[in-house]
Formats: structure tokens, C-alpha cells, sequence
């Protein structure tokens, strides 16, 4: 029988929790869980509660394909994009208005299922407080939806990055594994969590143990309590580790909700 929990597609007297991987593409060990018709990417978001889109990280969507993919799920279901390597990793935040113009046109073909954008920065870029301003400031000037910044280099968790990203209504990604010295010790946007598991301690591979996602249950309806909106996307899909871990949270989270 599919896991379907509609209370957390949807804000109750708490923050939504959403729950989903980076990626639809679903394998036969976790077929049984999810109907049986439709396209994956239909069947996937009648069980779990949102996706992060990384394709957009290697190369452009066609208008039509976000529109189409829009189309394919529950008014509840939510997107989350990830920004271009073209904007973050090859221009590294310099002189992005007109990919950012681009790319925000096209992706907002999503409409009201685009929930967040994910901006994942090369664990080579330092933090520079000029650049950093400029490039957050152009990205909020065009969008004002939340915005999870993935940092893997240590000058980006200072005081002084933090209350850049702050000012702009940025949110720190709580991912897992932490690179050294990237460990979030002060806030930046709190009305967004956004949790990215990666998988440890094999990076994209291990799976996540049941000791571990029953804490995290814990932790994300106490920080829901909160935040307005919290994401936690599995990132551990080298193996197929993402969906079954999803799967085992959600029914953690729903043992805990009663």
C-alpha cells in the first residue's frame, strides 16, 4: 500500500514538512510503495511530498518540459530547482544577470508547484562579500520565493556571511555529510529548512540507518514548529538508497505527527 500523507503536503498548526529525493526515477525495490500507473515522475508525487530537480544543474529544461512536468502532479507537490553550474560553478556569482533572467523564465514555467531554489556552490569558492552581495541581491531582486544556499567552503559561515545571506532572505542548506569547517553556527533566512542528505559516510551510496532517520524525525517536526517551510531531500541516489530512506521518514513522521 503506497505511503500517502496528505498532512504533510500542506501546512497544519505547525510548518509543512516535505519529504523527497533528488530525482523521480523510481526502481523496482520501491515500486510496491507508489501506484501503479502514470509516469514516474506521476507516481512519485502521489506518495512523496516534493523533488529537487538536478538535472538543471548540467544543462536547460525546455519551457514545455517544465509546463508538462507541472501539469503531472498534485496541486500540493512542490519543486525544488537547482541553480545552473553555468551561473554558480563556470561564472562563479560574477555578472549572472542576463543566466539568471534566462534561466528563472524557463523554470517558472513550474508555476505554483515551484516551491524553492537551490544554490550549490563550488567547495573552491571562497567567500567574498562583494561578489556574494551582488549575486544575491540580483537573484532576490527576481524571485521571491525561498532560496537554500549549499556553501562547502569555510569563509561562508562566518558572522559576516551570514548576515549577508540574512539580509537577503537566504537559508543556510543543513546538509550531510558537513565539509570541514562548514559546520552552520550562525542563522541566516529561519523561514525555510532545507535538509540535504547526501549519504555517509560513502558520499551519494550509504544508505541512512533507521536509528538516524527516526532522530531526524524528531528534529524536523521541532524545527517545523518554527520554520514556516521545511525541506529534507535524499541526495543518496547512487545506489538507491534515496527512495527507501524518503519512504522509511515519511512513515516516521507520520508515527509522530498522532
Amino acid at each position: 500500500m503506497p505511503y500517502r500523507l496528505p498532512h504533510l503536503h500542506k501546512p497544519g498548526p505547525q510548518g509543512a514538512i516535505r519529504v523527497g529525493c533528488a530525482g523521480w526515477g523510481l526502481s523496482s525495490a520501491v515500486a510496491a510503495s507508489f501506484p501503479g500507473e502514470g509516469t514516474h515522475l506521476e507516481r512519485y508525487s502521489h506518495v512523496l511530498t516534493c523533488v529537487e530537480i538536478n538535472s538543471t544543474f548540467y544543462k536547460p529544461h525546455r519551457e514545455q518540459t517544465y509546463a508538462h512536468w507541472a501539469e503531472s502532479v498534485p496541486d500540493s507537490f512542490r519543486f525544488s530547482v537547482k541553480l545552473p553550474k553555468a551561473i554558480t560553478h563556470d561564472a562563479r556569482l560574477v555578472d549572472t544577470e542576463s543566466l539568471l533572467d534566462e534561466f528563472l523564465q524557463t523554470a517558472g514555467q513550474l508555476g505554483d508547484k515551484l516551491g524553492c531554489w537551490l544554490v550549490q556552490l563550488p567547495p573552491s569558492l571562497p567567500f567574498d562579500h562583494d561578489v556574494a552581495e551582488a549575486f544575491f541581491k540580483a537573484l532576490r531582486e527576481r524571485t521571491k520565493l525561498p532560496i537554500a544556499c549549499e556553501a562547502r567552503e569555510h569563509g561562508w559561515f562566518t558572522t559576516q556571511a551570514a548576515t549577508l545571506l540574512k539580509a537577503n532572505h537566504i537559508a543556510y542548506v543543513d546538509a550531510d555529510p558537513i565539509p570541514d569547517d562548514c559546520e552552520i553556527k550562525h542563522r541566516a533566512d529561519a523561514s525555510l529548512v532545507y535538509v540535504r542528505l547526501h549519504g555517509s559516510p560513502e558520499l551519494y551510496k550509504s544508505s541512512y540507518n533507521y536509528t538516524y532517520l527516526d532522530d531526524l524525525a524528531h528534529t524536523l517536526h521541532a524545527r517545523a514548529k518554527k520554520t514556516p517551510e521545511v525541506w529534507c531531500v535524499f541526495d543518496n541516489t547512487a545506489e538507491g538508497h534515496a527512495q527507501p530512506n524518503a519512504l522509511h521518514l515519511l512513515e516516521r513522521l507520520r508515527v509522530h505527527h498522532k
